[in-house]
């Protein structure tokens, strides 16, 4: 639709990973088909298309990890590669009929709300276009982090980050330094230390690490699934549901994970006879603090001799010289980051200009923090999928993107309902309320008593990141939405004035 020349959709998605595909899909299914998806990419995937490093793979069952509404009985193993998620996104993309609505190389610049005219006008490196509501998916594992290391720029050899893998760049042979020990890092390891000549792994705090259960799924199992569809759910729901027991654990009841850390030291026991590596590799914190993570081939690649593990940071670069915070020197021919990404600093938020003429970075410069994990106050008609909050420890993060796509039609829904240019607008004292119940939740999880530092908290040691319950509690929080909860602006007809009242709270 136009308006005056100028491009205007009623809904703009930001973002082609699960939580934009999601988006699209729930928006068609509800008959709305005015609406773009803005990807900066050139195809479909988020996370799933940046990540292509050697070993990639999901750590949450295939069948939890895919949407409830397109189930995929042909999934070829119980934990799925990259390859295999970014395939599936596609299938999506592609059964749903979404690609006319998608805007490839389309990376958004800037939104600015219009007070007046009650819209997000949206500059995006391909042009510009205005929408009624914004939607971002951008994900919070979208923006890669490479720290600071004082002389860096210095190195002569190669370096990238894990989700900006270069795939021309020939590891066989060579002097490698991993920096990191997160999920990315336990997964390229045992993939490249085969081949390079020597592989150094700088690591800051250990992990956590159970086995990886991971299986091919037979052939029968997946004929079984063709044919009798209601298989593939009762699979998704049994995987579900032993998730959901475990939530207690870790946010009320920490202690009882100590049995859990008992497997994952004889985890360790079985690969690392050496002493001093195992005391290396041995965690002082709670399991679960971070996140618990899964394989079977971690620790035997961290045994092999061409493999040398520095228990301490990366602190300078001289050269081809790397020097970690213990003093121990490696001379090396390429850098592997595997420090994670932009989490409770999102780029995104530097980019959005709510109604006061403030960005989202600066209204959450104390802490990030969305009404229901999806509403921040002074941002009217702007959503976020996984935003502050609605992170999880230990089950699938779809399971919260279909609750967040839940509350995302009925915040249309109401818009329908009010009639006419309307606009909803969070009630900071909504926005504090929802906050406040769930960090008073947070304070006796595993996250925030667990005794490490992860990516989970911000600057300031606030966990802004994690869902404090279970999946089925966040269902019901975001089933609809309570216009008690919002302002409503109005454009009266004629007029460019925004006119703020109270929403009228219905029986």
């Amino acid at each position: 639709m136009a308006e005056h020349g100028h491009e205007h959709v009623r809904v703009a998605v930001v973002g082609s990973g699960f939580g934009g595909l999601g988006a699209a899909v729930r928006l068609r299914r509800e008959g709305i088909t005015d609406f773009v998806v803005l990807e900066r990419a050139g195809s479909v995937g988020g996370t799933w298309r940046d990540n292509s490093y050697p070993g990639c793979a999901c750590d949450v069952p295939s069948h939890l990890y895919s949407f409830s509404f397109a189930p995929n009985p042909d999934w070829p193993r119980s934990f799925s590669g990259q390859e295999h998620i970014r395939a599936y996104l596609e299938h999506v993309t592609d059964v749903f009929g979404l690609r006319p609505h998608i805007r490839f190389n389309s990376e958004v610049k800037r939104m600015t709300w219009d007070t007046e005219r009650l819209r997000w006008d949206i500059e995006t490196s391909s042009g510009h276009l205005s929408a009624d509501v914004v939607v971002s998916a951008t994900g919070p594992l979208s923006d890669p982090k490479i720290p600071d290391v004082p002389g860096l720029d210095t190195f002569p050899g190669k370096v990238f980050h894990s989700a900006r893998w270069d795939h021309d760049y020939d590891l066989r042979g060579k002097r490698v330094a991993m920096i990191g020990t997160g999920a990315s890092a336990i997964q390229i390891v045992p993939a490249i230390q085969p081949e390079v000549a020597q592989l150094t792994l700088f690591q800051r705090t250990p992990a956590w690490v159970l086995p990886r259960m991971d299986r091919p799924i037979s052939g029968a199992e997946r004929a079984l699934h063709r044919a009798l569809p209601f298989t593939t759910k009762l699979r998704r729901g049994l995987l579900w549901g032993v998730r959901e027991l475990q939530v207690q654990a870790f946010t009320k009841h920490p202690g009882e994970l100590g049995f859990v850390e008992q497997l994952a030291k004889r985890n360790m026991g079985r690969a690392i006879k050496d002493p001093a590596l195992r005391a290396k590799l041995t965690p002082d914190y709670r399991i679960g603090c971070k996140r618990i993570l899964l394989s079977s081939t971690y620790y035997p690649a961290l045994a092999q001799p061409n493999v040398d593990v520095v228990a301490a940071g990366l602190s300078e670069v001289r050269g081809s010289t790397l020097v970690a915070a213990d003093g121990t020197e490696t001379e090396v021919d390429a850098i592997v980051f595997g420090t994670g990404f932009h989490v409770t600093d999102m780029p995104i938020a530097e980019r959005v200009v709510g109604a006061e003429g403030r960005t989202l970075a600066e209204t959450w410069a104390g802490g990030m923090q969305a009404l229901r994990g999806a509403s921040a106050a002074g941002f009217p008609n702007w959503m976020t999928i996984i935003g502050p909050n609605t992170g999880l420890g230990n089950s699938s993060m779809i399971l919260m993107i279909e609750s967040q796509l839940n509350y995302m039609a009925d915040y249309l829904r109401q818009l329908d309902v009010l009639g006419g240019r309307a606009a909803l607008d969070a009630r900071p004292s909504a926005v504090s309320a929802w906050n406040h119940r769930v960090q008073e939740r947070m304070k006796r999880t595993v996250w925030n008593t667990g005794g490490c530092t992860s990516w989970y908290l911000d600057a300031s040691g606030r966990n802004t990141t994690i869902w404090p319950g279970t999946t089925s509690e966040f269902r019901r929080a975001t089933r609809s939405v309570d216009l008690a909860e919002y302002a409503v602006l109005r454009a009266p007809a004629g007029t460019g004035d925004a006119d703020r009242e109270n929403a009228e709270v219905t029986a």
